[in-house]
């Protein structure tokens, strides 16, 4: 049998209703688990086989719960079947006492799934009973009570181990601003201050990836400057996003035609950012309109 390390990890997501399974379902997929939300107990393991096979992801949540009614009752069978085949199974239950049940039940105004008549509280109690089985057999059990969605992020990041192994997300840009702004953008910065490239012959035709033009944008002493001052603001503002439960964030770097300055900065700063605890990836989205330019 293969390391555990290696295995594909497979997160049954369960508990009573109400109790936050929604909110971790988002969690989870931020953190790169493949999610499938309120599937029949018998298709898990088949599931987690084809997510496997396919590559999908090595991570896979499934979110399985009273919602199956009749057919709740094969979740163990699944479970232990998923373990025959090899996957790191682990189940996370959620539950909540009846009273911050009852009051989410009433702020969202939805009904319990075992509604009987609108009777709350027996709904809940005999949801809890029925789940009294798979709450004994679970690996982690989480009480979101008290917990607000940052509370939770962090219970669930502790008891999930993703503290190490999750990254923080940050895409990086090039844009020319005579083709527009990228609409999804949290920050936007303004390149065109430094000397353009364009108007040199030799460059005119190349872009930012190529070593000429890279070094001709890097090695101006207020292009150095700014990637200084630049980086330090994103390093005292990314703890901080993460603290209020950012999960990504779009940097766009824009000069005249997104061919020159943007590129060769976007490359230099999206490096400088990729540090243990953070994932960048830099994409240039007008760069190729310096080849239609020369086709045209």
């Amino acid at each position: 049998m293969a390391d555990r390390e290696e295995m594909v990890r497979v997160l049954i997501v369960t508990g009573q209703s109400g109790a936050g399974k929604t909110s971790v379902i988002r969690n989870l997929e931020d953190w790169d688990f493949f999610c499938v939300d309120n599937l029949p107990p018998a298709l898990l393991p088949r599931t987690a086989e084809m997510c496997r096979d396919a590559h999908v992801a090595q991570r896979i949540a499934l979110v399985v719960d009273i919602r199956s009614r009749s057919f709740f009752e094969q979740i163990v069978p699944a479970i232990q079947e998923i373990d025959r085949l090899g996957f790191q199974c682990e189940v996370l239950f959620l539950e909540a006492s009846t009273e911050a049940l009852i009051k989410r039940f009433k702020e969202t105004r939805r009904r319990h799934p075992l509604s009987s008549e609108g009777h709350l509280t027996e709904d809940i109690l005999r949801e809890r009973n029925l789940l009294k089985d798979l709450f004994e057999k679970a690996d982690m059990v989480v009480d979101t009570s008290d917990l607000d969605v940052r509370g939770l992020k962090t219970v669930l990041e502790q008891r999930l181990n993703l503290n190490e192994e999750w990254k923080f997300m940050i895409q990086l840009v090039s844009f020319g601003y005579k083709h527009g702004i990228p609409l999804d953008a949290d920050l936007v910065v303004d390149v065109r201050f430094l000397p353009n490239p364009f108007y040199d012959p030799d460059m005119r035709n190349q872009t930012g990836l190529d070593r000429q033009v890279r070094d001709y944008v890097l090695n101006n002493p207020a292009a150095q400057e700014f990637c200084r001052l630049y980086l330090e603001l994103l390093n005292f503002l990314i703890p901080n996003y993460i603290q209020e439960g950012k999960t990504q964030l779009v940097l766009a770097v824009g000069c005249t035609g997104g061919q020159h300055r943007s590129v060769a900065l976007a490359e230099r700063i999206g490096n400088a950012l990729n540090v243990p605890g953070r994932r960048a990836k830099i994409s240039h989205r007008d760069i190729e309109k310096i080849k239609e330019r020369k086709d045209g």
